[in-house]
């Protein structure tokens, strides 16, 4: 028999916003800045008021904590154990928004 290798958890936002703010959740070094537009960042808030889906966000457990960055331009508690692998840019569009701090944008400044 084959070994699981995920597992499905249902975080609410305001745990996810959490963990991104203590340093919990970060980027691997691969990932790209944010790119996303105000409009879209609107429209994701948009959609969620309205239940709509909005997807789903795929992170990693991660044991190398020097191959990853945090998300935001604030200091973190503690280095990243989850790396958003898919959702980057919705997980970032609410943490910018719910907590107010600069996220890096695509021209790398905040």
């Amino acid at each position: 028999m084959s070994k699981t290798v995920f597992k499905q958890v249902n975080y609410t936002l305001g745990d996810l916003v959490s963990y991104v703010e203590l340093g919990e959740v970060g980027l691997p070094d691969i990932h790209r800045p944010f790119i996303w537009k105000n409009a879209k960042v609107r429209d994701l808030f948009d959609s969620m008021y309205r239940g709509y889906p909005v997807g789903y966000l795929l992170l990693w457990r991660n044991a190398y904590e020097e191959d990853s960055k945090a998300i935001g331009t604030n200091g973190k508690q503690m280095p990243p154990r989850l790396l958003i692998v898919d959702g980057q840019q919705r997980l970032t569009s609410l943490y910018a928004v719910l907590s107010g701090i600069p996220v890096v944008r695509d021209n790398y400044d905040a």
